[in-house]
């Protein structure tokens, strides 16, 4: 189950944060995620308090803002699609600058930003602070289905593998002088995707015969069970606890 080394995405550090069973953290920000999906979208001032939680969490672990803005691009095509509610969304009418808004698309682009970036800003300081191979680990802990950890844990490993591939045919097309300049040249990248599905496809079969000679019957072997303390399952439990009095105060007042 081992990805073999540290994924991009990880941070390596010595925080408390790095330090706590991944299954403790990855409990803590499903439950921290799904009390902020629970906030009503007019409690403006929760999703503030929220981002502040993060702040905290990032602190304690040591993670540069820088490092964790930058890894928020992957939600720009989210952000597309809210900037597009308030023109298009049917309903009320204000006006701003002269321009003519939807109030209910207002509404639900503000709902979409808010919750969907607090969303996988908890993701990235989840997968910065845990190696890929432990949050694996910790899923299989928390009783995910084997299978389902089981693709999980190719997915992660050979999805970098097949990235080298890709590499490796782009420097032999350009050592052969080509470029990708225009539709003229689509059918060379059609088959050079052809070529990296076979490769990958059969490299496939050989490291499942590979695995199937070395015992393999469907499932992973666990090296190492990790077992969390009271103390530790506090710690990861202030997060979505503080989540929790922030959305309830939002409900009432």
């Amino acid at each position: 189950m081992s990805t073999g080394h540290a994924h991009r995405l990880y941070r390596h550090g010595e925080s408390p944060v790095h330090r706590l069973p991944s299954h403790c953290k990855i409990a803590a920000a499903l439950c921290f995620v799904l009390v902020v999906v629970s906030t009503p979208r007019e409690a403006v001032w929760a999703f503030g308090l929220y981002a502040l939680l993060l702040g905290a969490v990032a602190a304690a672990a040591r993670i540069p803002a820088g490092f964790v803005l930058r890894r928020l691009v992957i939600e720009i095509p989210f952000v597309a699609f809210a900037l597009l509610m308030p023109f298009l969304v049917p309903g009320e009418r204000t006006e701003w600058l002269g321009i003519s808004l939807s109030v209910p698309g207002l509404w639900g682009a503000w709902n979409i930003l808010a919750k969907g970036t607090l969303g996988v800003a908890t993701s990235v300081l989840l997968a910065s602070t845990t190696e890929l191979r432990s949050l694996l680990l910790g899923l299989q802990r928390l009783r995910l289905p084997p299978l389902m950890v089981q693709i999980a844990s190719f997915m992660i490993r050979y999805g970098d593998v097949i990235t080298d591939e890709m590499r490796r045919m782009s420097v032999a097309r350009r050592s052969r002088g080509f470029e990708a300049r225009g539709v003229r040249h689509w059918g060379v990248l059609a088959k050079s995707a052809g070529a990296l599905f076979i490769r990958s496809y059969e490299r496939g079969e050989r490291v499942h015969l590979a695995m199937v000679s070395r015992g393999y019957t469907g499932t992973m072997p666990v090296i190492d069970e990790v077992t969390a303390s009271r103390a530790q399952w506090a710690y990861a439990a202030a997060l979505p606890f503080s989540a929790l009095a922030v959305c309830l105060l939002g409900w009432t007042l």
